[in-house]
């Protein structure tokens, strides 16, 4: 049986990265031509760009909104487990194979693959206690649609904003081409949904809402004007309605207009061709990009010798130009040089800038505590307090990666900026880490009190305080010459009750001043470890920027070398001798300025 047009089986083909191949390997046999091992390398790193093919669509929403229907509605085929009361505890990554494939990825180091049953998918998958030891689980499915390397990834479900959960959807947003997040049409976005949207369209550019369930519920069309609403407020996002059980029975039917019905059309359009075929150009552009830089270094270094060989009266005017040039070029090599000086700048102002970022959240955090404590008792509440602890501590070190992130490329732009010469950004876009697996490992240990007075603990403090009590009054009286008889006993049951009741308020706050020891010790050390990881990180950044322009400079500096060397040599050849030098100059010029137009034109 076919399937109909924009059913997955005839998805779209691997995105065409040919040209922009074929052009980088005609530019490495140039360079390996030429001499410039280096200019080669350069695009041997733009062509392992080209031959990874991954396109990973990050699919996120809240729990139970249809998230996993989608994907197997997107596919044509049930790959990832959907039960009305479990949810999906671990991400699963969905790509392109010859045959059904099921592996799980513990999280330990290093990393520990395990293949499973294709059938024992939902096992691990689900809500369970093997979900909380896996990191992943890793899925191929022969479907077409998957074949030009694109990569759906279904996610836990959020869980509300400051949410581990949340923490991790977006630590794997931040390194997603496109992201499709789900909610269903019972009701309009939540604050939360929105809240996400709004750091996750800020982590990935691509983002569209996908509106399930609109076969279930009559009034989804009043829901979808309302989340165009909210969306607007986010970026003007695309909203897209479906239906996922229409678009199973259209596949199965090969029904054209019930698979249009479903809405799905639009939606695999939106994976094939922005997604899957936007990533193609991208990467396209990108190695063009090089392909040119590349051709005007070679170009560059061709044309002084070409200038001095046509010219030979003007040949001396023509070296003290260009041993003006190689100077230049020679103080981009230096510390006192202009990006240089913005790099360390910039580096010094970003560490203090992420330090003083991370230092104000944890303090918001402990006040946060401090004021929750306060009014509960962490004998009743301290195991509630510590997963919400460990849950916002997650989601605000993600958002100090965040901050990191978006420091670190401006800073990169402005290096850019400031080395006029170069071609592109060097850090390009940095990973935000998921932080929830680091504050996982690190222990609590709350050193609370927390069992309560028994029954019988309670009764001895009661009756101490009693027969105190009744003491001391009847030895009052007794000096007075006064016999209080009963009155002793009742005054008696009255002090055994303030005696219980100050106790009890005693143990309290002990407890409430080691709940607060406890979360701040806590922080303490979070923020001492992950202070450590962002230093690393931007000294990672700092290094990279350094490395690469670096690598420019010492790029334009043999290219100015070379060209001098030639510009220079030009007085000892014979007149034939530069005629027939001219003539393969002006040859492999005319070679290195078609293939700069095509790479041109293609990025």
């Amino acid at each position: 049986m076919t399937q109909p047009a924009t059913a997955p089986a005839d998805g779209a083909a691997r995105p065409a990265t040919a040209p922009a191949g074929a052009l980088v390997d005609l530019g490495i046999k140039a360079c390996a031509a030429y001499g410039r091992e280096d200019l080669a390398a350069r695009l041997g790193k733009a062509r392992g760009g080209l031959d990874d093919p991954a396109v990973h669509i990050v699919v996120a929403g809240e729990f139970k909104q249809g998230k996993s229907s989608l994907i197997n509605a997107l596919l044509g085929m049930a790959v990832c487990p959907v039960d009305d009361d479990v949810a999906t505890a671990v991400p699963t990554f969905v790509r392109h194979g010859a045959d059904k494939t099921a592996t799980l990825v513990y999280d330990d180091n290093p990393p520990r693959r395990e293949q499973v049953d294709f059938a024992d998918l939902r096992r691990h998958v689900v809500e369970s206690d093997q979900g909380s030891r896996v990191s992943r689980v890793d899925v191929t499915v022969p479907r077409k649609i998957l074949a030009g390397g694109l990569v759906m990834v279904d996610t836990p479900g959020v869980g509300g904003l400051g949410s581990a959960h949340a923490a991790a959807g977006l630590a794997a947003i931040s390194v997603a081409d496109a992201v499709l997040f789900v909610t269903d049409a019972a009701q309009e976005l939540t604050r939360s949904e929105v809240e996400f949207l709004r750091q996750a369209h800020e982590l990935c550019p691509t983002v569209v809402c996908v509106l399930t369930k609109i076969d279930f519920y009559p009034a989804w069309r009043r829901i979808r004007d309302l989340n165009a609403s909210h969306l607007r407020m986010v970026g003007d996002l695309p909203l897209m309605p479906v239906a996922s059980p229409l678009r199973a029975r259209a596949v199965r039917a090969n029904d054209q207009a019930l698979n249009t019905e479903s809405g799905f059309p639009d939606v695999v359009k939106f994976v094939q061709e922005r997604v899957g075929g936007g990533a193609a150009t991208r990467r396209s552009a990108d190695a063009a990009a090089e392909v040119v830089a590349v051709c005007d270094q070679l170009v560059s270094q061709f044309s002084g010798e070409r200038d001095a060989l046509a010219d030979p009266a003007g040949a001396q005017r023509i070296v003290e130009d260009l041993n003006s040039a190689k100077r230049r070029v020679e103080e981009l090599k230096t510390a006192a040089a202009r990006w240089n000086v913005t790099l360390n700048d910039g580096t010094a102002d970003l560490t203090a800038d992420v330090d003083f970022d991370l230092r104000d959240r944890i303090r918001k955090i402990t006040s946060e505590a401090d004021d929750a404590i306060d009014e509960v008792d962490p004998a009743d509440m301290w195991p509630e307090m510590e997963e919400w602890l460990r849950a916002r501590i997650s989601y605000d070190l993600l958002g100090n990666y965040t901050y990191l992130r978006r420091r670190a490329t401006e800073l990169s732009e402005q290096v850019a900026t400031h080395f006029h010469e170069a071609s592109g950004e060097a850090v390009g876009l940095l990973k935000v880490y998921n932080p929830t697996p680091l504050v996982e490992e690190r222990p609590l240990e709350h050193r609370i009190e927390l069992a309560k007075m028994t029954a019988g603990k309670q009764v001895m403090v009661a009756l101490k305080s009693a027969y105190g009590g009744a003491l001391m009054f009847t030895m009052l009286g007794s000096l007075m010459g006064v016999a209080l008889g009963p009155i002793g006993i009742g005054i008696g049951v009255v002090m055994g009750h303030r005696g219980l009741k100050d106790e009890k308020k005693r143990q309290l706050e002990r407890r409430r001043a080691q709940a607060k020891n406890a979360m701040r010790r806590y922080c303490d050390e979070i923020s001492f470890v992950m202070g450590k990881d962002s230093r690393d990180t931007v000294r990672r950044v700092q290094r990279q920027l350094r490395d690469h322009y670096t690598g420019l400079a010492e790029e334009l500096n043999r290219s100015t070398a070379t060209a001098l060397a030639g510009a220079s040599d030009t007085a000892k050849r014979t007149q034939a001798e530069r005629q027939k030098r001219l003539k393969d100059l002006d040859a492999e010029l005319t070679r290195l300025r078609q293939l700069r137009e095509r790479a041109a034109k293609l990025s």
